[in-house]
Order: C-alpha cells, then structure tokens, then sequence
C-alpha cells in the first residue's frame, strides 16, 4: 500500500515502486532524511494508485515486480507521465539496460547501489528535468517533418514511409529519429545523441545508442547492411544524410 511520508508541498515528492519491503523503507528513510517526500507502491496496481492521487516528482522503478513486467510499467509511465523516471533493479544485463532506456527511462542504477550515489543521480535527473521544456505542451506540436520519402509527425510521434503505410518506432526509435531530423547533415556523437535523448552523456560501455542506430535503420534504409540515410562516421558518430523539409 502507497505510503506518503508527508505532504511538504515545497519538497520533490518520490515514488519507490519496489516490492522489496526491506529496500523500500531503507529507501524511504534516506531519501526523506534529505527533504523528500516519499510514497511506497509494491506493485503496479499501487503505482497507478499513487500516479492519481499525488503530483509525484521522480518515480524509482524496480523491473522485478509481481504480476507485471516492469518494462511494460515504464512504458505506462513513458506514455502517460512525464517526471523523472530511474529504474533501480537487481538485472545488470547490457540488453535490459538498453531496453529501459529505450523505452524513456532517464537513468539506470543497479542492485546493490550506493545510497549517495543513487541521491546525486535523483538530483541530477531531477534539474535536467526542471530545465527542460514539458513534453506535453497545452497546444499539441504539430509540427511534420518530411524526409527521403517518410513522414515524422513530432505531435503524433508517427512515421509513415512514400505509400503512407505506418511504420511503427518505440520510445526509443522516436526520439532518436527526432534528434536526427532537427539535425541533418551534421555528424552526431554518441554522447551528443545520448544527451540529446537523455539529458546524460554514454558511458564508455554504453551500447544503447548503437543498439537503436541498428533497429532504426532497419525501419528507414532500402538496405539495413549499407546504410545511405544514417551514415556512420568511424571515430566521431553518425550522420542523418537527408534533405529535412516543414510540413
């Protein structure tokens, strides 16, 4: 069951979503011992619960939840809440951590973690997040991109190809491919995309951003195996090489 710590309406307000009673409280304490508030949820029943009954600020989700697969959970949140997101999971797997991110998490921070390490990311996702503009602005972007015969509909978050024919992208694919679009013709660095898309720099293991490149060209090269549209550039990144027109 949901449990607020207290109601400070001028602190960052933190939802835990762990069914580790043990972690949970060692998380509530610490982070309300540094002017959190702070409510448990055990499962995504009780997340969804605390979603709709409080202005949560940052939500730490755990992916090893009963009776929901806590990639699905992120992509919920991914698609209707848009505060801070950190999984904190026991999976250190390369693959899981490139889904989570894919999927719109700002970080991943594996079990066992340090407490103050875990507070300086919370704070730092947090300011990124305070800085940037809301992702749901009253007035929807309407804005359509066009590019080497596809359509981006930046409001919709739709792709058509030349015939009109859907092409369905992830999260992930999404706001890669957006960020390619706003910046055609120029040579990306991973660490500009993974701070473009995640307000944060790619470690030096950090094989997401390669990960989607493969998946993304899979869905807008004639050919995936010679790519022409997203070029890479040996030892600085990658190149969108199409005309990006408005409209």
């Amino acid at each position: 069951m949901s449990e607020p710590v207290n109601s400070h309406s001028d602190n960052p307000h933190l939802l835990v979503v762990d069914d580790d009673a043990e972690i949970a409280e060692i998380l509530r304490r610490y982070f309300a011992g540094q002017g959190f508030d702070v409510t448990l949820a055990a499962n995504g029943v009780a997340m969804r619960a605390a979603l709709d009954a409080k202005q949560i600020d940052v939500v730490l989700l755990d992916l090893g939840l009963p009776g929901e697969d806590g990639f699905a959970l992120t992509r919920y949140l991914r698609e209707n809440w848009h505060g801070a997101l950190l999984i904190v999971t026991g999976r250190d797997e390369p693959i899981d951590r490139v889904v989570g991110l894919e999927l719109g998490a700002d970080d991943y921070v594996t079990k066992p973690f340090d407490l103050r390490e875990l507070l300086a990311r919370v704070r730092s996702v947090l300011r990124r997040t305070a800085d940037a503009p809301s992702p749901l602005p009253a007035k929807r972007d309407s804005r359509v991109m066009r590019f080497s015969g596809f359509r981006l509909d930046l409001g919709s978050r739709e792709l058509s190809d030349a015939r009109n024919n859907p092409v369905p992208l992830t999260t992930g694919e999404f706001e890669l491919l957006s960020v390619f679009v706003a910046h055609p013709n120029r040579v990306l660095s991973r660490d500009e995309l993974m701070s473009q898309m995640h307000g944060r720099e790619a470690g030096p293991y950090d094989r997401a951003i390669d990960v989607q490149i493969g998946r993304l060209r899979r869905k807008v090269e004639p050919d995936p195996s010679q790519p022409t549209l997203i070029k890479s550039v040996r030892g600085a990144g990658y190149l969108f090489a199409a005309r990006v027109e408005r409209g």
